[in-house]
């Protein structure tokens, strides 16, 4: 069972009831009636609340799924802007959120959201495949050895100017439409199904974070607020949010930005980060 912790709700159409004798009286000289006034009222502010729906660009909720709370982000690439950060203009790691948005913030934009975009290494360098603005600037690692960054299958998520993707590290294909690019471990889900090594009810319980596609341009990022099972977050993305493929991005260390949360976690000693900036 999931619950959905909804910050904005709407008022319109609270009143019309209490308008309806007069607007029957108002009506009367106008050859409408008021039974067919009212519906096509009801129709119009339905339409406008349908309209602010489909205007809403971003969506930020605080869920419980499983007894567990998770902060979330959904952003669709029609309407924003999603790219990777790593190192800064001084060829420095950003390392952590704070840095970033008062980068961002010296040239004019704004970080509406942020988080960590991977595993790293001791010199905050990406473990694996890292592309920016289209350059790789870190290989593909196809390697083997212990730790959830080699959890077979582990994969990538990328952006491409209109559609944001999970891939299969064996499955990624280099491309010049390529605009970012993350590579971590493991897959939670590949194909609509849950990484094979995940057991339900598993004590192996940590914060997590990672990233599940909705549809070719909408992506979700996803924040544990307690300790989970990696079964129990491959199930969230899979269940709640109808992902076929999802991203495990990194554990303990995990951060979020997330002013429509009241959530701030702009700390930290990170890799590549993940932002949506205007």
């Amino acid at each position: 069972m999931t619950t959905v912790i909804a910050s904005h709700l709407p008022l319109s159409g609270m009143f019309i009831s209490s308008w309806r004798g007069w607007l029957v009286l108002l009506l009367i000289g106008s050859g409408i009636g008021h039974e067919e006034y009212l519906t096509q009222l009801h129709d119009s502010w339905r339409g406008g609340i349908m309209e602010e729906k489909t205007a809403q660009i971003s969506s930020a909720e605080r869920i419980t799924y499983r007894g567990a709370t998770y902060d979330t982000y959904t952003v669709s690439l029609k309407e924003q802007e999603v790219r990777l950060f790593w190192q800064g203009k001084d060829g420095l790691p950003y390392k952590n959120l704070r840095t970033l948005k008062v980068s961002l913030e010296s040239e004019g934009k704004s970080l509406l959201f942020g988080m960590n975009a991977g595993m790293y290494k001791k010199d905050r360098s990406p473990q694996g495949l890292y592309i920016e603005d289209g350059q790789t600037r870190v290989s593909l690692d196809t390697g083997d050895a212990n730790g959830n960054f080699y959890l077979k299958p582990n994969g990538v998520f990328l952006i491409r100017e209109d559609r944001a993707e999970v891939v299969e590290t064996s499955q990624f294909s280099a491309s010049p439409d390529i605009l970012y690019a993350t590579q971590s471990g493991p897959l939670l889900l590949h194909n609509g199904k849950i990484h094979q090594a995940f057991r339900e009810g598993s004590k192996n319980l940590h914060i997590r974070n990672g990233v599940g596609i909705i549809s070719p341009d909408k992506m979700v990022f996803v924040i544990s607020n307690e300790v989970v099972n990696l079964y129990d977050f491959a199930s969230l993305f899979k269940e709640h949010f109808g992902c076929e493929d999802a991203l495990y991005l990194d554990g303990a260390i995990s951060k979020m930005y997330a002013p429509d949360l009241n959530r701030s976690d702009l700390g930290g000693n990170l890799g590549p980060l993940i932002g949506v900036i205007r």
